[in-house]
């Protein structure tokens, strides 16, 4: 039964790395890798062509845009340094200073076919041909395999689609959106009572260090990106795209206004040593006016990541109301305030800066705003479509405008 379990358990953690994009790769390049050795040796003349491979190796990429992109760049490096191989043994031949003379020269070429960061591979490429002995027949074998290990990889992802990554981009946007959530829940209890000035920076740089969650979200929402493009598992992956990145914009700006936020609270810290950041009644309504916004903030997060119509708008609602309160509470806020400023006017700025970037946070989650921003961002992108692919631009306008005479005359 104790084995029974320990499968049970080792198959439900093999699934769980299925999503992992590293496992992905790994099973994805072996295959192609091996498919195209197999074919390369019925076609290559060589005994060993490693060559397809290795080229299969590097044109398969996690996502179809990715694995497309690269396998154009692969072929050109390695053509143009066998190009150069060929035009280097006619000449000279291979000697100490040809052999210097062949990198440069390759390294030029490659910024030349512009293949990015296979620039090296061109060197590569040039040198491995120009130093065997049947430089025209090793040459040529050279070429057919990385035709072959290029093709077989871009069939592969072809024939067998790269998963979409939007759920993994998904789920690290929510829980950016969860780490905000705490951090302003313990910077709100802590200013309803006396919070010490190395406890304020301590919240201070926890703001700062959120800036290296947004760096590993952002990477994790530019692989969903790249997953979405030319993608045939995905029909609106433009839409998909606009979504996320413009919900990361949106909680980006709101942790640089709490960093904001932190740095007021440790100024006050620091002023009102060792009384609280606030009276009692005002530190009161922080704590729950800081705990509304990070209600909203996880909210947003739900909103721009969910996928069902249905389930989209009730956490619309849900973020509507949300931010209805919390303006309710920063009124109140913003009312007794003014009450304490009336009567002590020492800390007036800091007090106002409070409200002001709490209402910074409001505004930037305020669906009104998300869905003005959402149709500038979606109405830019596509006119950069156009100008930048007008023939394919075209051609899917016309897959449009023929399905919907397909679906007319099957009503």
């Amino acid at each position: 039964m104790l084995d029974v379990r320990e499968w049970m358990a080792s198959l439900v953690r093999f699934v769980k790395r299925r999503r992992d994009p590293a496992v992905v790769h790994a099973l994805r390049s072996a295959a192609a890798a091996t498919i195209a050795y197999v074919i390369a040796l019925r076609l290559s003349p060589e005994a060993a062509p490693l060559t397809a491979p290795l080229t299969a190796l590097l044109v398969v990429q996690v996502t179809l845009y990715a694995t497309l992109t690269n396998g154009i760049r692969r072929v050109n490096s390695v053509v143009a340094g066998v190009l150069v191989a060929i035009a280097f043994s006619l000449l000279v031949g291979l000697t100490w200073w040809s052999l210097a003379l062949l990198i440069l020269a390759s390294l030029a070429v490659g910024h030349l076919v512009k293949v990015d960061e296979y620039v090296p591979e061109v060197a590569i490429s040039a040198m491995l041909v120009l130093g065997v002995t049947t430089v025209g027949d090793t040459a040529w074998a050279r070429v057919l395999e990385t035709l072959i290990g290029a093709v077989v990889g871009l069939g592969f992802n072809l024939l067998f689609a790269p998963p979409v990554w939007v759920d993994e981009a998904g789920e690290s946007i929510e829980g950016l959106a969860r780490r905000v959530r705490q951090l302003m829940l313990r910077m709100g209890e802590e200013a309803a009572g006396r919070t010490p000035v190395e406890r304020a920076r301590e919240r201070l740089h926890e703001a700062r260090r959120l800036d290296h969650d947004i760096v590993e979200v952002d990477a994790a929402l530019r692989q969903a990106e790249d997953s979405l493009r030319l993608n045939p598992r995905v029909r609106e992956g433009l839409l998909h795209r606009v979504v996320l990145r413009t919900g990361l914009d949106t909680l980006e700006i709101c942790t640089v206004v709490l960093r904001v936020l932190a740095r007021t609270f440790a100024d006050l810290a620091k002023q009102r040593d060792p009384e609280p950041l606030f009276p009692a009644q005002p530190g009161a309504v922080v704590d729950q006016l800081l705990s509304e916004v990070a209600d909203a903030i996880v909210s947003f997060a739900v909103l721009v990541t969910a996928h069902v119509s249905q389930s989209a708008e009730s956490a619309e609602e849900r973020l509507a109301s949300e931010l209805r309160q919390a303006a309710a509470t920063r009124d109140k806020l913003a009312q007794l305030l003014l009450e304490e400023v009336q009567r002590d006017a020492r800390q007036w700025q800091l007090h106002g800066a409070v409200l002001t970037e709490v209402n910074r946070i409001l505004d930037e989650l305020d669906t009104e705003h998300r869905s003005r921003r959402l149709l500038e961002e979606l109405d830019r992108t596509s006119r950069e479509q156009r100008e930048r692919l007008p023939r394919l631009t075209k051609f899917q306008e016309r897959v449009r405008r023929n399905r919907l005479a397909l679906a007319r005359r099957s009503r």
